[in-house]
């Protein structure tokens, strides 16, 4: 009988083919997770999860030292990967970002509440992809930015004034004056200028509801899904209350200036905004007044810092006028303060979760699908091999000279990762700069007093949550001089106060 050679052949080829890929099947179910404490039945390692009010960064540090720089644990058959080398989470993170892009499903957070619909939160598909596409050209580049120049130096010239006559509570002015700079580009809503404004208001809630629910594990409903079917009267449900209550608030902070957005178009007083772009990000206000609030806190603990900040602006700049965003090329050391506030308190030092969404392997370990996948930024931006005396603030580190090249630049990690990056970070970093740049030429920080007429002691103290901006500190800011007042005090005609639209948005609350 004769053979047909290239059937055989074909044949052959294909039963190759299927003889690897149930080789490579097998493999991966050899393979063990990354090493990690043992758990206990059923539970897994839900003791080994960090406990209330623990740094978590801090926790899983610890990791690294006993298992390597991925290691995991596993809460009731979900498995957490923990990534504790830079190099690592940038080769899973970025360059197999199509295994890595999605958010895992926190039901409590994501589902009930509704953070799900943000992008921040939202699993990678097509909507999430449509909505970063639509944001690049609004927020994407510099040249993009420039649009928004001019309200970026109010919003700074306002929380200047703010802080000259009010200094005592300067931290609420950093959190107003962001505020009312994401309130402007993205509704075209002008915030009450010398009191709390109420939608300011609404947004700070909803960060801080966030922050409390977005902790993995943090609400019971995460870890038991069928919990949700559990009646209301059944003891300890009252999770489901305070569910409604913050959706119905989350659903309020989207709702009221969306409303106020279509009033305006049809009474034809429509400013321009990048609403429908802008919102579905998130915004930034939280994060960006965490980041100012920090660079505040630094330079009250090191006046050195702060001193050689002042005379390179003194020097290049003069006393006659503020620094502007045209100015950063020529002056480093207010640039390498930037980035040293980015890299000394990463506002959120384990980053969102990513899920895998396809079994991998690294290292020789299994990442099934379905994992959560951490990265320790703030570990990533304090490795002692990486950057000399990390915990000290140091923004020379960022620059070259006596033969010492520039340490790595923060922005490679704390803005997240691949197809994750957030998309503001150009936004964020050149408030932060405007921040860094005028503060510095007209203010002085130093720390405050005890009742008893002592120093204050001061340390960089954070809050040990999904986002951590510092606790609050005592710290004296002051002009500079005479000469600085009267600069700040000139700003009110260069950016005039304008009437609020807080009373149409009550209005609107009121009709809903």
């Amino acid at each position: 009988m004769a053979v047909n050679l290239p059937s055989l052949l074909f044949g052959l080829g294909i039963a190759y083919i299927i003889f690897i890929f149930l080789r490579n099947q097998l493999e991966k179910l050899r393979r063990p997770l990354p090493p990690g404490p043992k758990g206990l039945p059923l539970v897994g390692n839900l003791r080994d999860l960090p406990k209330p009010g623990e740094f978590e960064a801090h926790h899983w540090l610890k990791h690294k030292e006993k298992y390597g720089r991925i290691s995991s644990v596993s809460v009731l058959r979900q498995s957490i990967i923990i990534v504790n080398d830079a190099e690592l989470a940038r080769e899973l993170l970025e360059r197999r970002s199509a295994k890595y892009s999605s958010r895992p499903k926190q039901i409590f957070i994501t589902e009930i509440v509704g953070w799900g619909k943000l992008l921040g939160m939202s699993p990678y598909n097509k909507r999430f992809r449509i909505m970063r596409k639509t944001l690049s050209p609004v927020i994407g580049s510099n040249a993009a930015l420039a649009q928004f120049s001019d309200l970026q130096a109010a919003q700074v010239g306002h929380f200047l004034l703010h802080t000259l006559r009010d200094s005592e509570n300067f931290l609420g002015h950093i959190r107003k004056a962001v505020g009312e700079f994401i309130l402007k580009i993205t509704y075209g809503y002008t915030a009450e200028p010398h009191r709390d404004d109420v939608l300011i208001t609404m947004n700070g809630k909803a960060a801080e509801q966030f922050g409390s629910a977005a902790v993995p594990g943090a609400f019971m409903v995460d870890l038991f899904p069928f919990l949700r079917k559990v009646p209301d009267w059944v003891p300890g449900t009252g999770w489901k209350k305070t569910a409604r209550q913050w959706s119905a608030e989350l659903k309020a902070v989207a709702d009221i200036p969306y409303q106020f957005v279509r009033r305006q178009v049809a009474q034809g007083r429509h400013e321009t905004s990048f609403m429908s772009r802008l919102i579905e990000a998130g915004g930034s206000d939280p994060e960006t007044a965490g980041v100012v609030a920090t660079f505040y806190l630094a330079m009250t603990i090191y006046p050195e810092a702060q001193e050689r900040g002042q005379e390179e602006i003194d020097r290049i700049i003069g006393k006659d006028r503020l620094p502007t965003l045209a100015d950063r090329e020529n002056l480093p050391y207010i640039d390498a303060i930037v980035k040293e506030t980015f890299r000394w308190n990463p506002l959120v030092p384990m980053g969102l979760p990513h899920e895998s969404t396809e079994d991998d392997v690294c290292e020789g370990y299994s990442i099934p699908k379905g994992s959560m996948v951490f990265a320790n930024i703030w570990h990533f931006t304090h490795d002692p091999d990486v950057y000399a005396e990390p915990e000290a603030f140091k923004p020379e580190r960022f620059l070259a000279g006596d033969g010492r090249e520039p340490e790595p630049s923060p922005h490679r990690f704390v803005f997240g990762f691949g197809r994750r990056i957030c998309p503001g970070r150009l936004l964020a970093d050149n408030s932060l700069f405007l921040f860094v740049a005028q503060s510095l030429a007209v203010f002085r920080m130093s720390k405050g007093s005890e009742a008893d007429g002592t120093e204050a002691e001061v340390k960089p103290r954070f809050q040990a949550r999904v986002l951590s901006p510092p606790l609050p500190f005592n710290s004296i800011v002051k002009p500079r001089s005479r000469h600085h007042e009267i600069l700040i005090n000139s700003l009110e005609d260069i950016y005039p106060w304008q009437e609020s639209d807080a009373k149409e948005l009550t209005d609107i609350a009121r009709l809903d």
